[in-house]
């Protein structure tokens, strides 16, 4: 990389050619290093922005920071938002919103640097295959400290990024905060016995038992992925979406028309876990296949049945995972009950700037204060896993 370059700040993937974004390392398969993450391929933030799921409308004004050459040349990237709400983040920040503004302050417009409602570990500070990322990192942390300068900005949220993308971040003053997740670990297992064979007595013949009973009443399941993921097939999900989404947040997140951009762009990189009975579809799961995990996101049903939602969340994941040799699942944002299910606690990370003197040293104690809550709950739920305390697998950060 040389001295000559530049930030350029767009507000629409269709600003920028997506076989120019494909040469990002992670955005793309077959890339040197980084693996591929499908929520940071051109085709995926795409269809958020197309689909008029995340727009200035629904409070994700796009300000994608470029990192370019004097001709042109990308040499790295962040996505990134203007955003006039905490909704659809995963890493809650209300109770600093609420507390600045009962102290008169102004939280919101926030730059969010974020992959819009998915909560899943991924490049934020992307970089050029090839490059050398610590360089690139250190000019994209500076400039979304800079973007939030210059527009009054309260704030700057990275969240969700891999932990080797903190020490840029730190750099320009971002301030370290750190959660938890449940994430599947593949230990090269032949089959989901063989996983089993790992657990604890009591703990396999519940799961047993508990798969048994989710196939009860005639159930079966099939996985849907490439060529299969028709429009007819959209529909049925996107009404378990609705149903299951409406119940729970009020108004589901992405659009129909979101599933139908992401079937035309990235079927392969797509499966749905779809449970039928009599005939017809009445429950699924939407799981995006990256190079060495398989991400699950969102759920939903027409018809309630026990266990359903593990079976087709979970142990289906396990099993698609294992039989595709893919190294890990991730199962999306909070949940304790994964751990009966052989999902272990890793530590996700994010990052925070923050504009205010006052505001930056509240959230720097409380979050000195989060992050020696955080690993002593990661290393009490390791402890108390499912696993037998011989031969047990590490947990997802070791």
């Amino acid at each position: 990389m040389t001295d000559a370059c530049r930030i350029r700040v767009i507000q629409s993937f269709a600003e920028i050619a997506a076989e120019h974004w494909a040469g990002l390392a992670g955005a793309s398969r077959g890339g040197p290093g980084t693996p591929y993450n499908p929520f940071v391929s051109h085709a995926f933030l795409s269809s958020l922005e197309e689909s008029d799921s995340a727009t200035p409308q629904t409070g994700w004004l796009g300000q994608h920071l470029l990192l370019e050459q004097e001709d042109g040349t990308l040499l790295g990237a962040v996505p990134a938002y203007v955003k006039n709400h905490s909704r659809g983040e995963y890493v809650f920040d209300y109770g600093w919103a609420e507390a600045f503004q009962r102290a008169g302050g102004r939280y919101y417009p926030k730059l969010q640097a974020s992959v819009p409602f998915t909560p899943a570990t991924g490049p934020r500070l992307l970089h050029r295959h090839g490059l050398d990322p610590a360089p690139v990192r250190q000019a994209l942390a500076a400039g979304l400290r800079e973007l939030t300068l210059r527009h009054d900005l309260s704030s700057a949220h990275v969240t969700f990024l891999p932990e080797d993308e903190l020490p840029a971040l730190q750099a320009a003053g971002f301030l370290h905060r750190t959660d938890q997740q449940f994430h599947f670990i593949n230990a090269g297992y032949r089959s989901h016995d063989e996983f089993l064979e790992t657990l604890a007595s009591r703990k396999r013949k519940a799961l047993r038992k508990e798969r048994r009973a989710a196939l009860e009443n005639g159930i079966e399941i099939d996985w849907l992925t490439g060529g299969d993921l028709t429009e007819d097939i959209w529909d049925q999900f996107f009404a378990f979406y609705m149903d299951t989404g409406g119940r729970k947040w009020g108004r589901p997140y992405l659009t129909r028309r979101f599933y139908s951009l992401v079937g035309e762009r990235m079927a392969d990189d797509i499966l749905l876990v779809m449970a039928r009975r009599a005939g017809r579809y009445i429950a699924g799961a939407i799981n995006f296949i990256g190079e060495d995990a398989l991400y699950g996101r969102h759920w939903g049903c027409v018809e309630d049945h026990p266990f359903l939602h593990f079976e087709v969340c979970y142990h289906q994941a396990i099993d698609f995972a294992i039989d595709r040799g893919l190294k890990r699942v991730e199962a999306g944002a909070q949940g304790e009950h994964k751990l009966a299910r052989g999902y272990m606690p890793i530590t996700t990370h994010s990052a925070h700037y923050l504009a205010h003197p006052g505001l930056r040293r509240a959230v720097a104690d409380y979050l000195e204060r989060e992050r020696r809550d955080v690993a002593e709950a990661g290393e009490w739920l390791a402890e108390h896993g499912p696993f037998r305390k011989t031969g047990a697998p590490p947990r997802g950060n070791d």
